[in-house]
């Protein structure tokens, strides 16, 4: 299990699944002769993302960033279609450090897609409950409107097996907030109207937790965003923006579907890495 320690925070990372999805639409209009130097691909087109929670353990709380695909969630036609070679195994990555599911406090979900939202319930015989009992579930109040009530594009994401139990744990913002001194969550809207980042500081410090504007290292250019971006000029904005102070004021990046790295640190020009945690879990795609 991969581990940081962020000054008071310790960041852990759980085994909460592994897609292969198709490079073209994980990169939009980006041609493949550019974004394939970049992050490897294989013979069918698709790069590898994993989808692994981050356990952030800080002041005696555990907080959870998105939740994995689930366990026995999809059908076998969903599996083939996103690739996924593995599902989600959270409860045995909390074992690993002491804790159950319901030693879970609070859950941030950057968005409610299905490959981040799948491990928030769980089988429980023919029953559907939450997976993390006693925690809160925090997400912007456009995510969770749109995941209730879903549009002809969003319907294929959004799914009422995913929101259904866990209503009643569901607390929503607007703009931003401030889950605790130090974990902020910030509405940038892009890759879903609804989507959301989250941004850690430490004795003036920053990590930033880009979720799906900037979901590999290989996503840091600004206009490098997602054909399967609800609204892509949105999140190019987003990303520009974020991007600039990040780069400016040395803020490192943590990744939920980077198969390659954890965290990386780029110079102010964004071209020379200066710090990084690799995945230790050799990626089954390679260069």
């Amino acid at each position: 299990m991969d581990q940081l320690q962020f000054h008071n925070m310790s960041l852990s990372w759980l085994n909460g699944g592994v897609t292969c999805l198709d490079g073209g639409a994980m990169f939009g209009v980006v041609p493949k002769p550019l974004w394939s130097r970049k992050y490897p691909v294989n013979e069918k087109n698709q790069i590898e993302l994993p989808t692994e929670p981050i356990l952030i353990q800080y002041e005696g709380k555990n907080y959870i960033i998105d939740t994995g695909v689930g366990f026995n969630k999809l059908n076998e036609k969903q599996l083939r279609n996103y690739g996924v070679t593995e599902e989600s195994t959270l409860a045995d990555s909390l074992q690993e450090l002491g804790l159950t599911t319901a030693d879970i406090d609070v859950v941030l979900m950057t968005h409610l897609h299905f490959d981040h939202a799948g491990g928030l319930t769980q089988w429980e015989g023919n029953v559907l409950v939450p997976t993390f009992p006693n925690a809160k579930i925090y997400v912007t109040k456009i995510e969770w409107d749109e995941m209730r009530k879903p549009n002809i594009r969003s319907k294929n994401t959004y799914w009422k097996e995913n929101w259904e139990p866990v209503q009643h744990l569901v607390e929503t913002y607007e703009g931003k907030l401030q889950v605790t001194p130090g974990i902020e969550m910030i509405h940038t809207g892009g890759h879903s109207n609804g989507h959301a980042i989250i941004k850690l500081t430490q004795n003036g410090e920053v990590l930033l937790h880009m979720a799906d504007i900037m979901p590999t290292h290989a996503h840091q250019n600004p206009l490098w965003v997602l054909a399967y971006d609800d609204y892509p000029m949105t999140s190019v904005f987003a990303k520009e923006g974020i991007m600039k102070e990040a780069l400016e004021n040395g803020y490192g990046f943590i990744f939920y579907h980077d198969a390659y790295y954890r965290m990386i640190k780029w110079d102010a020009t964004g071209k020379e890495i200066v710090d990084k945690l690799e995945r230790s879990r050799q990626a089954v795609i390679t260069f």
